[in-house]
């Protein structure tokens, strides 16, 4: 996709992880948000005699490759290899080059329409890991949840596999089956997923009318109060329109006349990727008479400002924003706009932190298009909504005192009540439709603490003229940190569990080989030695001891193979203890 203008004048890309696009037809698209950025910032990029110098150990290298080399060489393998490496480099799994070939389904990709299962999944640490499922999709009726890891496809492990040769065992044709072997809180399932067509629906409801034959979405969740709910799953192409529509389905529903408005309005982002930034804006400038949106800033670029316009502006009501650690990109946006300008109060947990902002441009002569991160998103206090490995804040904070965390059995709860809904209900199973005009019956039912929370705020905020927080005061300034220590400590079981998977396959393969591999240097002592409970002492070239370490486990040998160091031959002489 060239930097053509948009309808405001901004591009869009997908974001995805690095070499992600390789078709259309995936099971799992690897997208968490979409950036949008726009042409009219674009800067002419022309190569000076430094790039071309740059390139000339390059041009060496291959032109041998070429004369000398053994066998043949791929070409176009090898300039895909030399590009790769470059972005590898950079570091940003948002910087990817698309080849020509994959434009065209790479441009498909920001529609929201594809063919596969339809959940985002990123790669980390070596396994395939499910970002989230994407509402109504094969994936989401499957059973398949975010945060699943995705430890085998069909039997074969994904562990330390590129996202290209995940996807590509993952690829196949609409209608045929893949299974799944998930890892979810420490459980091993397995989850047969029928590949389909993808089009995603953005916009969607409370639930589902089932006396009407297209079975459309129904959104108001307090009648008494015309409070209304309104989920966006992704913000693609003209989801902006889509929201409004939806809110003046609510004021149908609701039986309001021209010129009233709704009493309170749910915006729901979590497991919201993100999508085109330019939609994003639009729906806060529905909400917002004045004030910033969003602002961009990149080493290219001067600082450039999106701010509400009182044209088209709806009337004033109460707002919460539900968000989760799920809610990326245009969603962070979305979310910090409307809760920074004092419109809306935001109920939940933290966000992703994607703050960086995509521009595609074209490489070379048709080879394809790179898609280049160039800027990053501030919010209107100025705040980085970016997440680096060195981030103390990122992302959107919940606001003081609507802090609520879901985890465990209560995710699953709500998660599977949610999917429920997502089914067209049998006639006897309609009846119950009409208890949705209960709310407190509707938020029992729902088992989501994190809309009972948004709905009592709003209550409260209309019935008394103030927020009524049911939620922490503020964010624990731990708990970010022990949710992250939590991942990492199940990202190492499961390495372990790799490693003891991949000593099983060896020791079958090493007992049907005739003799044993020299393995002398990976045997730093006899495995029959007890170390536990003995001391490492380190030394300086002049014998000086710089540290004694005692010996607290059985895994220092594992550690110390692939460091810095080689045994002392023969092993130098330690005298015995003195006995009594």
């Amino acid at each position: 996709m060239p930097t053509t203008p948009s309808r405001s004048g901004r591009g869009a890309t997908a974001h995805a992880s690095r070499r992600a696009i390789s078709t259309i037809q995936i099971l799992l698209v690897v997208i968490l948000g979409v950036a949008v950025v726009g042409s009219t910032m674009a800067i002419g990029v022309r190569a000076n005699a430094d790039d071309y110098r740059f390139f000339d150990p390059l041009v060496d290298i291959k032109a041998q490759l070429d004369a000398l080399y053994v066998e043949d060489i791929d070409q176009a393998a090898l300039q895909q290899g030399a590009i790769n490496g470059m972005l590898e480099v950079v570091g940003d799994p948002y910087t990817v080059y698309v080849p020509q070939d994959d434009t065209a389904d790479f441009n498909k990709g920001l529609t929201g329409e594809y063919v596969g299962s339809g959940a985002e999944v990123l790669m980390p640490e070596g396994w395939l890991e499910i970002v989230s499922p994407l509402d109504g999709s094969p994936a989401w009726q499957a059973g398949v949840m975010a945060g699943d890891r995705v430890t085998h496809v069909d039997g074969e492990s994904t562990f330390d596999l590129s996202i290209d040769q995940a996807i590509d065992r993952l690829t196949g044709e609409a209608g045929t089956p893949v299974v799944l072997t998930i890892e979810r809180d420490g459980q091993e399932l397995e989850i047969t997923v029928v590949r389909d067509a993808i089009k995603v629906q953005a916009v969607r409801g409370l639930h589902r009318d089932t006396a009407s034959e297209d079975a459309p979405w129904l959104y108001l969740l307090d009648p008494q109060r015309n409070i209304a709910y309104i989920r966006l799953t992704q913000f693609t192409p003209g989801v902006a329109g889509e929201v409004a529509q939806a809110i003046e389905a609510a004021r149908v529903e609701a039986g309001l006349t021209e010129g009233q408005s709704l009493g309170g309005l749910v915006i729901d982002v979590r497991w919201n990727p993100g999508g085109l930034l330019d939609e994003a804006i639009a729906i806060a400038d529905l909400f917002l008479e004045e004030g910033s949106i969003v602002s961009t800033r990149g080493r290219a670029y001067p600082e450039r400002t999106a701010s509400a316009e009182s044209d088209g502006t709806l009337p004033e009501f109460p707002i919460t924003l539900l968000i989760n650690g799920q809610s990326a990109s245009a969603s962070e946006v979305l979310a910090g706009a409307l809760v920074d300008n004092g419109r809306a109060i935001a109920v939940g947990s933290r966000t992703f932190g994607k703050g960086s902002v995509q521009t595609v441009r074209p490489v070379g002569d048709g080879a394809g298009v790179l898609k280049l991160t160039e800027q990053r998103y501030y919010l209107p206090t100025g705040r980085s909504l970016h997440r680096t490995d060195d981030s103390e804040t990122w992302g959107v904070d919940p606001s003081p005192g609507f802090f609520v965390p879901v985890e465990g059995e209560a995710l699953s709860d709500l998660l599977r009540v949610r999917r429920e809904e997502e089914t067209l209900r049998t006639d006897a199973e309609a009846a119950r439709a009409q208890r949705w005009s209960d709310p407190e019956w509707v938020l029992e039912y729902l088992r989501d603490p994190q809309l009972a929370t948004a709905i009592r705020g709003i209550q409260s905020k209309l019935d008394t003229g103030v927020w009524a927080p049911e939620g922490a005061l503020a964010m624990d300034p731990d708990a970010v940190d022990r949710a992250e220590l939590r991942n990492l400590a199940l990202a190492r079981e499961r390495l372990l569990r790799e490693l003891a998977r991949l000593q099983r396959r060896y020791d079958a393969v090493a007992g049907a080989t005739e003799g044993e591999l020299d393995t002398a240097e990976w045997d730093l002592w006899g495995d029959d030695a007890e170390i536990v409970g003995g001391r490492v002492t380190v030394t300086a070239p002049d014998g000086s001891v710089l540290s004694e370490l005692d010996i607290t486990g059985t895994n220092l040998e594992r550690w110390l193979i692939d460091a810095d160091l080689a045994p002392v031959q023969p092993p130098t002489a330690v005298p015995a203890p003195p006995s009594d």
